[in-house]
């Protein structure tokens, strides 16, 4: 185990410290990258000392209080490693900017520095906590409460295709919805929600977590030159349109596809043809004759093609919780439960909500027993 520690930017000071510290502070090349261990070597420094820069201190973590342990996920320019902070079990997720790309590497300085501005007024029970940050080039780190189920892809994985319990399958979605319904509240898309971006811990509590690519709603703009996952992509994303808070509620009918299936979508596809079979053909994973009719008509909802014809977040969560009170009331709920054909449906809100006349009937009477 390493106990890590980061030095002041701009710290000068004579004699051999200060020697050790413009060392330390050259930018390093790409052939020293490919030789290191491990990038937590780009974060040594002397015993006690903090990173610090304009407008910093509110986050900037003391890494001579971090230990970080094993590696459990990685992506091109970015690990995770689990580890400890000030005593407490955190994630710690490294980026490295690359030498040979500035432009990519001032991009995911962008991302880092968007990252943590937007983990700092995050405060919900579905969404990771933030706990610290590092900013030394060409390394980022960004210190967040440690999950210990790991991903929600990763739980999928172990399991065989349609097994998880519909019980188990409310309380992920409606926990999903919940975070991602409060992140809304707040004007922010997460752009990139997916199982992988949703963290389980060992109780299977749910937090929504990987603000990298994250926007203000008000600044997200169009799709252009953007780099998200197409699998979970919606379409107007993929054709770069301007795009809105709906384009999580797209990604959402996928993952709600995922833990029904505990299957990958688009498996038998690359992520490009995944891209153009969803943004030219209309294509959508396949929903198991199993689904329940309920579920299968919300997760439709959510991926239609016409955004203004996706529900908000709020709506899903009132659905959610309508078909979780129509379940405890009666099992057999989703056997029995089928919706209204789409032609007698009139405004999007008032179809989705007005579908389940029965649920909300049992919220109206369990909030007056309240």
């Amino acid at each position: 185990m390493k106990r890590l520690q980061c030095f002041k930017q701009g710290g000068g000071g004579g004699g051999n410290g200060g020697a050790a510290g413009r060392r330390l502070e050259r930018r390093l090349s790409l052939g020293d990258y490919k030789k290191a261990v491990s990038w937590s070597k780009y974060l040594v420094a002397p015993p006690g000392a903090k990173i610090r820069g304009g407008g910093e201190e509110l986050w900037s973590a003391d890494l001579s209080k971090l230990e970080i342990r094993a590696k459990f996920a990685s992506g091109r320019h970015s690990r995770v490693y689990s580890g400890r902070y000030a005593g407490r079990e955190v994630a710690i997720k490294m980026v490295s900017q690359p030498e040979e790309d500035a432009a990519l590497a001032a991009e995911l300085e962008r991302q880092f520095a968007s990252e943590v501005a937007l983990l700092l007024r995050l405060r919900h029970q579905n969404i990771i906590s933030f706990v610290a940050a590092c900013k030394k080039p060409p390394v980022f780190c960004i210190i967040t409460e440690y999950m210990a189920g790991g991903s929600l892809r990763k739980y999928l994985h172990q399991q065989e295709p349609y097994s998880v319990p519909i019980e188990l399958v409310l309380k992920l979605a409606l926990d999903i919805a919940r975070g991602m319904s409060y992140l809304h509240s707040q004007g922010i898309l997460h752009r990139d929600l997916k199982s992988e971006n949703i963290l389980l811990g060992e109780d299977m509590s749910v937090k929504v977590a990987d603000f990298g690519i994250s926007c203000l709603e008000s600044q997200c703009g169009s799709g252009k030159g953007f780099t998200g996952t197409y699998r979970w992509m919606a379409p107007e994303m993929i054709k770069e349109k301007n795009h809105t808070r709906k384009v999580d509620v797209y990604s959402f009918g996928i993952v709600l596809w995922e833990i029904l299936t505990s299957l990958v979508p688009f498996s038998e596809m690359t992520p490009e043809q995944a891209a153009i079979a969803v943004a030219l053909k209309n294509a959508r994973p396949p929903l198991p004759a199993s689904c329940p009719l309920a579920m299968s008509h919300l997760i439709s909802q959510c991926w239609a093609t016409n955004p203004e014809r996706r529900p908000q977040f709020d709506d899903i969560v009132a659905i959610l919780e309508s078909y979780k009170e129509a379940l405890d009331e009666d099992p057999s709920f989703f056997l029995s439960y089928i919706p209204p054909p789409l032609q007698h449906q009139n405004q999007h809100q008032q179809s989705l909500l007005g579908c389940f006349p029965r649920c909300r009937a049992l919220r109206r009477s369990a909030s007056l027993k309240a």
